[in-house]
């Protein structure tokens, strides 16, 4: 029903179209480039602006306001901020490889700093701005109407240089966004040339002859190839940039490190006062002085190290804590036919070349149809010269012009252009000179009109013009490259500068990952509290311990069966009571993947033994051995360590030697002790066999004889002891098991089972974050159908969440004396 003017809508319906609108609008008329000229409307209605204005590369500077005021007048009716600050961008030589504006006064720096306000500054066309517009007037883009139809501006710029590749861009639409780096100017014209001379060149040749990488304004490194190989062929790609840095000797023998060059869009001033807060907050140790001594010569910040320290470490924590070493997401988003796509390098030369035959066709076509014109207007001429002395007669014996004109075209066969421009003949023109001159100028317009024909007729003869007349930019603009591009990985270690040292390894249950000194924790006795181990959630439990060396490799298994591979020192270190970093930080997972198993490996061990076995054991008690071998060499993506069925899940993996004696437990409190043996070796995609039959329980560990010579059993309320692995009749893989603890409403289920030697500390974490360690001198040693004694009083509330063995501590507190 519509009363007085008012319409009945579906919420939901106008919503959706508003939305939709909206959001079409962002991406056509605001946030991404388009693929031809590489410029988003604000900034091709800013060039044009200029254009109509005359602020010429030649002319002297106009104020930014004026120009600003015109563009947002005439074609961009928006904030005069945004416009300005477009204009800035274009005028910055930190921001822009080849800047398009020419820019006087204030336009910012690189340290974050505004550019002064548009009244003080004052701006002009780039010298290579006018290769943006150079033959607009030629009919070679289309004009269409402005925002109120009482101007035009152009669809596209001519663009006779390749700006989308030669600048890059950057802009978040809704959806959707682009990120496109800049590139060396003569390089990118040399890959038009080769691409217009051979249209089937692969990407890969373009990378290895003529494009060698992005080029950015602030110079810097690029670590590796194959970040811009995946960028050019997908047009997605993480590109890692490290600052230039040199290490120097300074004065008292000290060291220091000289930052000449930082990398892209990396602000200076916050990169120092990030360095700062590391050094104040200790997580970077060594720098007794950090000095900007920046001037308009170009970058240098110094960083004065203390004697004791060796540069390179530092330098690589700089690396890792600060923007020194930062990532260019590229994402090649651009507007193809009014369409936003994902193109890679090849694609986005294509469609440049396509637009700059368009541009050389319609400006042939332009200068063909000028040079026709003339040429009828000269051949009217010569014509009247040759029966001049009838026209004259003609023309006295006409009453009017309008006469003369008709009778021209009649009497002669003229054309009304032709009659016209013999009635407007000056006498001069008679002179025999005259005569000569119209003849040559015919001449020589009969021959450029068969050559237009000619280039418009031959595709081959356009695509050399495009080359000639890039080559001759090329001349005018190029310069070196400036970004060097250098071999390396995101995660640059040197183990040599690293100090080998015991440290514990903890996750939790929401995929925290951190590393802890292995004496952090002080022994106390059995039944104690614990002290606060690490700072959680109240939805976030500590999922596993593991004792290492900061040299070994460390696996990481996961739900989905993979497995990925850091060293020790990769994770990095944090205090006790810290939560740590998310583990997909540091492994490139998929989604819902989430580290359910750890163990570390030390490489010397594999070298000198081949005879090496990972032993798996699942939720559901399937079990597989694979040989180490296959572990080697782990892609960044991780591998497939185990073929999952339905609805299962990795529990515990474990490195054995062959005829090693495999215990797993479940949580109803029954073990299972069988020879390794009885499981074939299998390879990295096997999905394994039965090792226990579970019983409508879940696997909840496993161990081996080789790691000691008791089983240590612990229960989620708290209660542990320690039963002679003989205790336990070996048996067949597959069977239910016999006891190992005996499972009460007091203590709960099984949580943990461990293989000891009874001389170690022992480690053990509640839900709460709540941590002990106590000697396993104090753990009872019981029978295997017991429920042992309290290890540690657990809150209610609270259970059991993950234990670990660790080497005896050294120190024994005050506590341990005493008693």
């Amino acid at each position: 029903m519509e009363e007085r003017g008012i319409k009945k809508r579906s919420l939901t319906k106008e919503m959706k179209q508003s939305f939709i609108n909206y959001a079409m609008s962002v991406i056509v008329q605001r946030a991404l480039p388009d693929v031809r000229d590489g410029l988003k409307p604000v900034q091709r209605r800013i060039v044009h602006g200029m254009n109509e204005l005359g602020c010429y590369s030649d002319k002297p500077y106009k104020k930014s306001a004026r120009i600003v005021g015109e563009v947002m007048g005439k074609y961009h009716p928006h904030g005069d901020s945004s416009i300005y600050e477009a204009l800035v961008r274009m005028a910055q030589d930190f921001s822009y490889r080849y800047m398009l504006v020419d820019g006087h006064g204030n336009f910012g720096s690189i340290d974050g700093d505004g550019a002064a306000a548009q009244r003080y500054t004052e701006a002009r066309m780039s010298k290579i701005s006018m290769e943006m517009v150079r033959d607009i007037n030629k009919d070679t883009v289309n004009f269409i109407p402005n925002y109120d139809g009482e101007e035009s501006e152009p669809e596209v710029m001519p663009s006779r240089f390749p700006n989308l590749l030669v600048n890059g861009t950057t802009g978040i639409a809704v959806g959707m966004a682009t990120n496109i780096p800049p590139h060396n100017l003569g390089e990118v014209i040399d890959a038009i040339s080769a691409v217009s001379h051979n249209p089937d060149i692969t990407i890969l040749e373009l990378m290895e002859n003529y494009i060698q990488g992005p080029d950015f304004p602030t110079g810097a490194y690029i670590l590796g190839k194959s970040a811009i190989k995946k960028a050019y062929e997908t047009g997605n790609g993480l590109i890692v940039m490290r600052a230039k840095t040199d290490i120097i000797d300074i004065h008292g023998g000290k060291k220091a490190i000289v930052v000449t060059e930082i990398p892209y869009m990396v602000n200076k001033a916050r990169l120092i006062e990030k360095m700062a807060e590391h050094v104040k907050e200790k997580r970077i140790e060594g720098i007794t002085e950090i000095r900007d001594e920046s001037n308009r010569e170009g970058i240098r910040i110094m960083i004065e190290l203390r004697k004791d320290v060796q540069p390179e470490v530092i330098l690589n924590q700089l690396f890792k804590l600060t923007a020194l070493q930062t990532t260019f997401g590229v994402n090649s988003i651009a507007l193809v036919n009014n369409q936003p796509q994902t193109l890679n390098l090849k694609q986005m030369i294509t469609y440049y070349l396509d637009h700059q035959e368009e541009v050389i066709r319609r400006r042939t076509a332009y200068d063909l149809k000028k040079a026709e014109d003339r040429a009828h207007i000269l051949d009217g001429l010569k014509r009247a010269l040759d029966q001049i002395d009838a026209i004259i007669e003609l023309i006295r014996s006409s009453r009017t012009t309008e006469i003369i004109q008709q009778r021209l075209m009649d009497e002669f066969d003229m054309s009304d252009r032709q009659a016209k421009a013999i009635r407007e003949m000056q006498l001069q023109r008679l002179a025999g000179l005259e005569r000569e001159k119209i003849e040559n100028e015919l001449n020589q317009l009969l021959e450029l009109i068969a050559d237009l024909k000619d280039i418009l007729a031959k595709r081959e003869r356009i695509l050399e013009i495009i080359e000639k007349e890039l080559l001759e930019i090329k001349a005018k603009f190029a310069d070196k490259r400036r970004t060097e591009i250098i071999q390396g990985t995101f995660d640059l270690e040197d183990e040599d500068l690293i100090p080998v040292e015991d440290v514990i390894i903890s996750l939790t249950s929401n995929g925290y990952v951190k590393r802890m000194p292995v004496d952090t924790y002080k022994t106390q006795n059995r039944g104690g509290r614990g002290i606060k181990g690490m700072g959680t959630n109240e939805d976030d439990i500590v999922d596993a311990l593991i004792h290492m060396s900061t040299h070994d490799d460390l696996l990481f298994f996961t739900n989905f069966g993979k497995v990925y591979r850091l060293k020790g020192y990769n994770i990095p270190e944090f205090g006790r009571t810290a939560k740590g970093l998310p583990v997909v930080n540091l492994l490139n997972l998929d989604k819902d993947e989430s580290v359910k198993s750890m163990i570390s490996i030390d490489k010397d061990d594999i070298d000198e033994d081949k005879n090496l076995y990972l032993f798996f054991v699942t939720l559901n008690g399937l079990v597989k051995k694979t040989s180490i071998e296959e572990f080697k060499n782990i892609r960044q993506s991780g591998k497939i360590a185990i073929n999952l069925k339905d609805e299962d899940q990795l529990v515990a993996v474990k490195l054995t030697k062959e005829n090693e004696e495999i215990l797993v437990a479940a949580s109803n409190g029954k073990l299972i002790r069988f020879n390794e043996n009885d499981v074939r070796p299998m390879g990295r995609t096997a999905s394994g066999v039965k090792g226990i039959n579970v019983d409508g329980s879940h696997v909840v560990g496993m161990t081996t004889n080789g790691e000691g010579q008791y089983i240590m059993a612990i229960s989620e309320n708290g209660y542990g002891k320690m039963s002679p692995i003989e205790d336990y009749r070996e048996s067949h893989r597959g069977g239910k098991g016999v006891k190992t603890i005996n499972t009460t409403e007091k203590t709960g289920q099984l949580v943990a089972l461990r293989a000891v030697n009874g001389d170690e500390d022992l480690l053990i974490m509640t839900s709460e974050g709540i941590m002990i360690r106590l000697p396993m001198e104090q753990v009872k040693l019981a029978g295997r159908n017991t429920q042992g004694v309290r290890l540690i009083k657990v809150a209610e509330g609270s259970i059991v969440s993950s234990v670990e063995v660790v080497d005896k501590s050294e120190e024994e507190t005050e506590d341990n004396e005493e008693e």
